[in-house]
């Protein structure tokens, strides 16, 4: 994945008044707050997202990581998400991510761009209110 790819999450508005302010490519590796290995990091302020993706995912890596991300920020930055996802963990934003991209990713026949196809989804947060199925 390129700078290309991920600057045209920029700016992006999503259903439910969310908005993804940037995605790129960490220059550093990324650690938790409990110092260990990280593949992306999220920062959240209000319903505005900024998140960091360590470099070198597989395109499917990458996709699976875009959705975890959002789906967990938006579930955080909601006054009222979905009751079956307010008490979602990491594992099952993970299981959520997967479902996201196997469901929509692969069932968007004729979108030869993966960037589009996450960001159609995103935009209307389809892949937030199937998490709940993901269990």
């Amino acid at each position: 994945m390129d700078k290309v790819f991920f600057e045209r999450f920029a700016r992006s508005h999503l259903r439910g008044g969310f908005q993804i302010i940037r995605l790129d490519l960490a220059d550093a590796p990324l650690v938790d707050a409990l110092g260990r290995d990280a593949i992306a990091r999220t920062h959240i302020v209000a319903k505005q997202f900024s998140v960091t993706i360590r470099p070198g995912l597989s395109e499917n890596e990458t996709s699976v990581t875009i959705y975890h991300e959002i789906l967990e920020a938006a579930t955080v930055a909601s006054l009222d998400p979905p009751i079956t996802v307010r008490d979602l963990n990491e594992a099952g934003f993970e299981r959520a991510g997967y479902r996201a991209h196997k469901e929509f990713w692969s069932g968007l026949p004729g979108e030869p761009r993966q960037d589009v196809a996450i960001l159609r989804v995103l935009m209307t947060m389809n892949a937030w209110l199937i998490a709940p199925i993901s269990r």
